[in-house]
């Protein structure tokens, strides 16, 4: 099992004939994800070639759009690769056409259009992670997105991570153990899929055993995560929080990550967690060590 993605998945990817989703779709169906076709209305028509997990040859198509795309390949996931500017009309275009997950790899989207995006996949179909985020990986089974394939196989771990290098860390330090899923949300103001969604279907997967969650400094989610685990999840929660060394008043890397007063700093953060009863590390390597200790003694 695994949750949002697996190897029933059909892939697209939007900027499918670009520099990042020409590498990308070439490492996902390298890791053995059911690519099967992109969009550009530019090149709509065309053909790109790829090689397979398997060493095969695969002639994907590209299609004008969203919709003929999943018409014509029966795909239920969506990978973006668009430059900015034009990331809100890519997606807006794949609400319409309505499929089930879509996950933006761009970074750089402007707030404005991302809560304008998000407000309009309210009540819709199309589940959305991101924007600025490295995707979703179910290991063994699919990739959509950026996280390298390599790093863990399948396991009994879920991991939810504003962080993609964070993700990768993670996914690293447990490698002997394993992931179920390990999705990057991304670190933005404003983003599609929050720890919340995912602690919930985490919750639900019968497979997942115990959950990493991975937060850093700025905004709230973190302590309504935590407020929902201590309301909702039964299952083992680790977590982390980066910036515990920020310098006070400073932004760091992601646009969310915005301190305001007390509210919003990692020791704030990892006093909510720990109060829901979430073991919390101080460095990553202490965090993948107490979950070490949970998985050995379950």
């Amino acid at each position: 099992m695994s949750i949002y993605l697996n190897s029933d998945s059909k892939v697209i990817v939007q900027g499918i004939t670009g520099g990042e989703g020409t590498k990308h779709t070439a490492l996902m169906l390298k890791s053995g994800t059911n690519v099967v076709g992109g969009v550009n209305a530019r090149k709509a028509g065309t053909t790109v070639t790829h090689v397979d997990a398997d060493g095969n040859d695969v002639e994907l198509p590209v299609f004008g759009s969203v919709a003929e795309a999943i018409e014509k390949t029966g795909a239920d996931v969506s990978v973006a690769f668009v430059p900015p500017a034009f990331t809100k009309d890519a997606v807006i275009e794949a609400i319409d056409a309505e499929i089930g997950l879509l996950v933006i790899i761009t970074e750089g989207v402007p707030v404005q259009d991302s809560a304008e995006f998000w407000a309009y996949a309210q009540g819709k179909k199309t589940r959305i992670i991101g924007p600025n985020c490295p995707g979703i990986i179910s290991p063994g089974q699919a990739l959509a997105g950026i996280t390298p394939a390599t790093i863990a196989g399948a396991g009994p771990v879920g991991l939810v991570s504003k962080s993609g290098t964070l993700t990768y860390q993670m996914m690293f330090e447990l490698r002997d153990f394993g992931f179920t899923t390990a999705i990057g949300i991304g670190g933005d103001p404003i983003v599609g899929t929050t720890h919340i969604d995912a602690l919930e279907a985490f919750e639900n997967d019968p497979d997942t055993k115990a959950i990493v969650m991975i937060g850093e400094i700025g905004g709230d989610a973190e302590e309504r995560a935590a407020e929902y685990i201590k309301a909702h999840v039964t299952k083992p929660v680790v977590g982390y929080v980066a910036g515990f060394t920020a310098p006070e008043g400073k932004t760091m890397g992601h646009a969310g990550a915005i301190v305001s007063g007390s509210s919003g700093t990692a020791q704030a953060k990892k006093e909510a967690l720990e109060a829901a009863g979430v073991k919390v590390g101080k460095t990553p390597s202490e965090t993948a060590a107490l979950m070490r200790e949970i998985l050995q003694s379950l």
